[in-house]
């Protein structure tokens, strides 16, 4: 159960302290304190449905928990119009999809971090946005707002193009009405919204409307040093990523030695992992001064400056914390309900290509659901954490397997006979996990462990060997077949798993092969260790 936060109102001090804490900068600081010490701050905080979110949205989602511990009447707005109007980031057709993929995904980080849901209003743009009232209040704004003003306001936020659209101009004015519509006293947002916040104030008063309090955070360098951004892969960690593409990407992150200036990673910890647990841990081995419990941010700032923390070690403690926020939200949309309502809301644009050119030129890619091909098989690095007899079948393990999600998946093999149990104990292997689950003697088995197998008699079976350096859930391709999208699950009717299997093979160097192309992963190829030219499955 996920620690839920204190809600014990504090005193006006302490409010406008946690209200302040890490912002970067406060328009009309004294009309927040003069509230606070009257009644609860109403606040809204907007995010456009466009890119998936990452995890530079616990940034805000922190400020949230923030505003929460300060008695704060919080709503957060789903803003699908602004989405479209953004030179269309979201087209039209995929709106509600991609706004049902953000409440979702919202709702999944702030439990993860204790925030209790039923403490916050969730509402949608096009609630309120398309009502008469509100239209006519865009008209009312158009006519007293220059071209300039409205560009100027949109410059760090909207996509800025050659040719701007007039949408784009629009934007601007509804962020502005929002605050009145939502019926708010602040509207806390990234300092890249500080344009359309002296925008809002500069004109809200023009229709009679009260100008409002602004809150800013700064914005937190991504992991290249830069602005963390969703149409940068490199620059992201995205909510959905498995552990092992965590820590790949951190281990890619720019963290020099001694330089705290745009490092992404401590500032994931000063502004996410640090209000949330009032303390970071820094994992390492006793030989270089084991582990150390910081219970202040700058002490930790200080120490990585004088190089006393070795980038190394804070990125893997970082990464240990980051995993712990994100296995909630992996385990929620670890469904076929969430994992379609993902793949629709956020469709492969190459595989959208491909399929638009059409079959000639679609390559390995799954352009057509009906080929069989090697990357229609969601094949993962696995590690056994337990092995042991099944009750009920003396030829049979039951594993615990980790696969890089929340929780180990079940697996239900016949190595008895060819393998011995200390040989199968946190061994890595690989598991076919897109398989129907199947009751093998009352248990349901979650997926297939592969092996090799010996032609003739005696049989010999050894489980395939992914390379030195695999992490679990890393996955497993056909050489040429990288980019394919795995089948959600493999139909059993289909019997593609059973006309692919006809093709595998170890070769004459023990590499496990499809038509005579390398069964690989990042870290190189998949291998077993003595049964060359057999059979693989």
């Amino acid at each position: 159960m996920q620690r839920r936060l204190d809600m014990e109102a504090p005193g006006p001090a302490e409010k406008l302290r946690l209200v302040t804490r890490n912002l970067q900068e406060v328009l009309g600081e004294d009309k927040l304190s003069a509230l606070l010490r009257e009644r609860e701050l109403r606040i809204y905080w907007g995010t456009a449905t466009t890119g998936k979110p990452h995890v530079a949205y616990f940034v805000p989602m922190s400020k949230i928990a923030d505003f929460l511990k300060a008695g704060c009447e919080v709503t957060i707005l789903f803003a699908d119009l602004h989405a479209y109007l953004d030179n269309m980031k979201a087209p039209w057709e995929l709106l509600e999809l991609r706004t049902r993929y953000y409440e979702a995904v919202i709702k999944a980080m702030l439990e993860s971090i204790g925030v209790p849901l039923d403490k916050l209003t969730f509402v949608r743009g096009t609630d309120f946005q398309l009502s008469k009232e509100y239209t006519l209040d865009v008209y009312r704004l158009s006519s007293v707002v220059t071209q300039h003003d409205a560009k100027k306001a949109g410059a760090e936020v909207v996509k800025q193009v050659e040719h701007p659209l007039l949408s784009g101009l629009l934007y601007p004015g509804l962020q502005a009405l929002d605050e009145e519509y939502l019926k708010v006293d602040a509207q806390f947002g990234g300092v890249d919204q500080r344009k359309i916040f002296t925008f809002a104030e500069k004109y809200l008063p023009a229709l009679g409307y009260t100008k409002r309090i602004h809150l800013m955070n700064p914005m937190v360098p991504g992991l290249t040093g830069s602005k963390m951004s969703s149409s940068e892969e490199e620059s992201k960690i995205d909510l959905l990523d498995r552990k092992e593409d965590v820590k790949k990407k951190l281990k890619k992150a720019f963290c020099e030695p001694g330089n705290v200036e745009n490092n992404g990673v401590l500032s994931f910890i000063k502004h996410v992992l640090f209000p949330l647990k009032s303390e970071f841990v820094i994992l390492r081995e006793e030989k270089w001064g084991g582990n150390k419990t910081y219970t202040v941010y700058e002490e930790l700032e200080k120490d990585f400056a004088e190089q006393v923390v070795h980038p190394g070690d804070l990125k893997s403690s970082v990464e240990v914390a980051l995993n712990k926020l994100l296995d909630p939200i992996r385990e929620k949309f670890n469904n076929p309900e969430m994992r379609k309502l993902t793949s629709a809301a956020y469709p492969d644009a190459a595989k959208a290509k491909a399929a638009e050119k059409g079959p000639k030129n679609s390559g390995p890619k799954n352009s057509d659901p009906e080929d069989v091909i090697p990357s229609r098989l969601d094949i993962r690095v696995g590690k056994v954490i337990s092995v042991e007899k099944h009750p009920d079948a003396d030829s049979l393990y039951l594993e615990q397997i980790d696969v890089g999600e929340p929780t180990p998946r079940t697996v239900v093999s016949g190595l008895v006979q060819f393998v011995p149990e200390e040989q199968l104990q946190d061994r890595l292997v690989l598991l076919l996990c897109n398989l129907k689950p199947q009751k093998m003697r009352g248990v349901e088995s979650q997926g297939m462990l592969l092996c090799a197998s010996s032609v003739g008699e005696p049989r010999q079976v050894e489980p395939l060997d992914p390379p030195v350096g695999c992490c679990p859930g890393e996955r497993v391709f056909v050489e040429g077949y990288e980019h394919g999208q795995p089948d959600d699950e493999l139909k059993p009717k289909k019997k593609v798993f059973e006309k692919l299997q006809a093709d595998f093979r170890i070769s004459e160097d023990c590499i496990a092969q499809w038509k005579q192309k390398n069964l690989m992963t990042k870290q190189g190829s998949i291998s077993c260790k003595t049964l060359k030219a057999s059979a693989a499955a």
